[in-house]
């Protein structure tokens, strides 16, 4: 069977997009990490269906390279707005289900701006913090994170006996009062990412919480470009919380699954 995709990326974090509102593709775990593979396949991060529901304007199903279904996406989030936007399902604004909820996000001139899970719990310690911003992640704040060989450590903590399904992992350095950068190995793609929107979101979440920032706006750097993580923080935890930055199309085409 021939389908139609299309590659979409956010900040070099990068998916297959299919329209599947009429739910004629279904793929295998292993059909979805062929089509990923960036030798063997199309190649992406991510693969992501686009499928209506009830009360929403679509449904996210989203999965990783390895060909599981996971959980949130912040960056596969953005680009399944504009994946939308451009195939007119929407206008400037959405309400759409994903596997952590309902999400509010909004198409701007050139960027598109989503609103993620409030947070509530989170467990921190003098090193580290662990966050769930719709994928769980721990934070570690570093200096000169560019030197940092993060694989060997990041798969030790993400292979932990501590994290059963594991854990994806994120160095954080500051660039100045509310700026930062990140670098963040991904459970699921089992690399670093050239970005990570859940991972940016709980970055700079931990950032405020282990630098009692009085910032509730951060510039996040990024391997693949520059986002823009906005919240409300109170003794409740972290609500309002939006990613924005830009979702492009980058091409389409057919291919036989």
């Amino acid at each position: 069977m021939k389908i139609q995709f299309y590659k979409y990326q956010g900040t070099g974090n990068d998916f297959v997009m299919i329209d599947n509102r009429d739910k004629r593709c279904v793929l295998t775990n292993e059909q979805v990490a062929k089509l990923c593979d960036r030798r063997f396949g199309i190649g992406a991060d991510g693969l992501i269906l686009l499928q209506l529901i009830d009360g929403y304007d679509f449904e996210m199903v989203y999965y990783n390279s390895d060909g599981n279904e996971s959980t949130m996406c912040g960056n596969g989030g953005r680009c399944i707005v504009q994946f939308a936007h451009d195939l007119n399902i929407i206008q400037g604004e959405t309400n759409f289900k994903a596997i952590d909820g309902p999400h509010r996000a909004y198409v701007l001139e050139g960027e598109v701006k989503l609103q993620m899970i409030d947070v509530k719990e989170y467990k921190q310690d003098a090193n580290h913090c662990e966050i769930n911003t719709g994928s769980p992640h721990y934070v570690l704040i570093e200096k000169e994170i560019d030197s940092i060989d993060i694989h060997p450590r990041s798969r030790a903590i993400r292979y932990s006996d501590a994290f059963p399904k594991g854990i994806n992992v994120n160095y954080v350095e500051q660039i100045n009062a509310d700026s930062i950068k990140v670098r963040t190995y991904e459970r699921g793609v089992e690399d670093e990412t050239y970005s990570c929107g859940t991972g940016v979101c709980a970055a700079a979440m931990a950032f405020a919480l282990q630098t009692k920032s009085p910032f509730n706006q951060f510039n996040i750097q990024t391997k693949g470009g520059n986002l823009v993580v906005s919240f409300i923080q109170s003794n409740n935890g972290f609500s309002e919380v939006f990613l924005k930055g830009k979702a492009e199309r980058v091409f389409e085409g057919e291919v036989d699954i």
